[in-house]
């Protein structure tokens, strides 16, 4: 299959209501292609199907047209998103970056959705980062210009974590805060749709509408929903609350699928996918070893170290990883405000890596910079410990997130209103380092995770 000439975006599913997910454009200082897709939009789109609605998809940061300019794919299929310089927000114009919109051509979306037929009678519209809003505002109106009167809902992480804020501004009939699933959200949407909310499809929330994408060059592999640790940088909890695995047969499905259309990378998106490995993890590594023989697996979110044990290193290797990422955060073990991970514990996983025979370049060991407080002494003995291992450090730059624990102090020492406006948590501004983002320091960085 390959991607059709511009416009052609196909309907999904059976005889009820036409719901389009659009998934819409970055607003950054800087954007990359890490294996990304809208997993939360197309779980909601997955579900609602097989809830009997027709489902389409248009996702603004993929290509989607064979005709439309886009920059070469980097190794296993990560890569550059096209950029159209914009203005500054309001606050930030101060930042020595440029701004920007990453994705397709606006006007190219507008003729393209103009042109569907039949017309959606629900368009679902998910927002990833925060300080990303912008991009779903434009989507909002962009909706209801073409198709007025038709209900709008605004779902993902920003419609979640800032509700207030998108009840607010975005001119959405519906802020969805949390999972579709959800009693109060399932019976919310079809309300809008006149209609008796329907039970739940086998499945819900965990499996993904991946069959929208036509010549995909990588798929996400999702086997559980939250996370079981509390991490004090993080939101997953207020996103999901709780933490549930499924067996491994839709993970199974769906990896199978992928690969007979050609896929051979695949990203874990799991948030802990190391926790009870028996449940899911391990058997669809069976399989995959079994029918998909040359898939390659990549880890963009962190695994937990302490679970890197030496029979879990060799599964791993044996299972074709080659990106593996670790969550070491800072080598201060003695100061951590939490226990998730000790020294012996590090060394350990790190020894277990390298008797496994992981090659270095297959290993990343993420840090974070720019925390509350943080001394900047303290990023740069992590980074030089880790290249002590041969491995790369990355510099995972600090975001503030509202509802996790971190947040309040992040607001008090940030001189931005975080709390008010979104766009400020945006972690390309280093929001909570004394001086906030500069191109020397960023220099200065950059030379020093370089091996």
């Amino acid at each position: 299959m390959s991607l059709p000439s511009f416009p052609h975006i196909p309907w999904s599913g059976g005889n009820g209501p036409r719901i389009l997910g659009i998934n819409p454009w970055i607003h950054d200082f800087a954007a990359f292609n890490f294996w990304s897709r809208p997993a939360g939009l197309l779980s909601c789109l997955d579900t609602l199907r097989g809830a009997g609605a027709n489902v389409a998809l248009m996702d603004c940061l993929h290509q989607t047209w064979a005709d439309e300019p886009w920059p070469d794919s980097r190794r296993y299929g990560t890569g550059h998103y096209p950029k159209e310089e914009l203005a500054h927000p309001e606050g930030l114009e101060h930042i020595p970056r440029r701004y920007g919109r990453y994705g397709l051509d606006q006007t190219r979306v507008k003729t393209a959705l103009a042109a569907l037929d039949p017309t959606p009678d629900m368009v679902l519209i998910t927002s990833i980062m925060t300080y990303w809003y912008p991009g779903a505002f434009e989507a909002v109106t962009m909706a209801r210009e073409l198709w007025p009167g038709v209900p709008v809902l605004l779902g993902g992480a920003y419609a979640t974590l800032c509700a207030d804020h998108a009840r607010q501004f975005s001119g959405a009939d519906m802020v969805m805060q949390g999972a579709l699933e959800r009693p109060d959200n399932w019976s919310r949407l079809w309300s809008l749709l006149d209609r008796e909310a329907p039970l739940l499809p086998p499945g819900a929330g965990l499996t993904l509408a991946l069959d929208l994408y036509e010549e995909p060059k990588f798929a996400p592999i999702l086997g559980s929903r939250g996370c079981p640790f509390h991490c004090e940088y993080c939101a997953s909890n207020v996103l999901f609350p709780g933490f549930c695995q499924a067996g491994p047969q839709w993970a199974v499905h769906a990896v199978r699928h992928e690969y007979e259309r050609g896929v051979r990378d695949f990203a874990f998106y799991d948030d802990a996918l190391l926790v009870n490995p028996d449940k899911w993890l391990w058997p669809l590594l069976a399989e995959l070893g079994k029918h998909c023989p040359d898939a390659r697996l990549h880890t963009p979110n962190a695994v937990h170290i302490r679970r890197l044990s030496p029979e879990v290193c060799g599964r791993l290797r044996d299972a074709g990883v080659k990106t593996l990422r670790l969550g070491l955060e800072t080598t201060d073990f003695d100061s951590r405000r939490d226990v998730k991970l000790t020294r012996q514990e590090w060394e350990a996983g790190a020894r277990n890596l390298l008797d496994a025979g992981f090659s270095l370049e297959t290993v990343g060991v993420y840090i974070l910079y720019g925390l509350p407080g943080q001394d900047v002494e303290q990023a740069e003995r992590a980074v030089e410990h880790v290249k002590s291992f041969g491995f790369r450090p990355h510099l995972a730059f600090y975001t503030p997130i509202p509802g996790s624990r971190l947040f309040d102090e992040a607001c008090r020492v940030s001189p931005y209103p975080l709390r008010d406006e979104p766009v400020f948590q945006n972690n390309s501004v280093w929001p909570c380092v004394p001086g906030g983002f500069n191109w020397k320091e960023a220099g200065r960085l950059k030379s020093l995770v370089r091996i």
